[in-house]
């Protein structure tokens, strides 16, 4: 990739601490990375793979990012330190305060191993991730197989997914 503008989509998970209010400050946070951002509404999801852990709060930004992918990484985690995370400490896909993924930018495949591969290599497998990819573009087409990702994201399972805004349907 060169260093022009680049169309990126992130996405963003919160399960520990004050979740929504993490999501919030950290989509603040990232205007100052990514030009012309947009985000998503926020989500809540049934944790997968480590499942004794709290629900998670996602969503995702999309915007330009000026620089190469292996730049933006780097801002993203100094973000993703400031909010509490500490991979050092945490278990392998557990409790987070956040985590910020690069899901796709424009329709790149980078493959920088171990640190960087995007598209993200499990994206097309998380609902979590995909349906707030498709609120912001949801015409994207996953750029190794060229499939549009709303065709993949309904040939998922169910994934315990909704809105998190729906105070009524939330309650526990």
């Amino acid at each position: 990739m060169t260093n022009s503008s680049n169309p990126v989509v992130l996405g963003l998970g919160s399960n520990r601490g004050d979740s929504r209010t993490i999501l919030q400050k950290a989509i603040a946070d990232l205007g100052t990375v990514l030009q012309k951002g947009r985000a998503s509404r926020i989500f809540i999801s049934e944790p997968r793979y480590v499942v004794d852990q709290p629900v998670f709060y996602n969503c995702a930004v999309s915007g330009l990012f000026d620089g190469k992918p292996l730049e933006l990484l780097a801002k993203i985690q100094e973000i993703e330190t400031h909010y509490g995370r500490n991979r050092s400490l945490e278990r392998k896909k557990g409790e987070r305060t956040l985590d910020i993924d690069i899901l796709i930018m424009g329709n790149a495949i980078i493959e920088e191993p171990p640190s960087l591969i995007v598209p993200h290599p499990l994206l097309t497998e998380r609902k979590f991730a995909l349906l707030p990819l498709l609120e912001l573009e949801p015409q994207q087409r996953d750029p190794r197989s060229g499939e549009h990702y709303w065709k993949i994201y309904e040939s998922l399972e169910a994934q315990g997914i909704y809105y998190a805004d729906f105070d009524d349907y939330n309650q526990r």
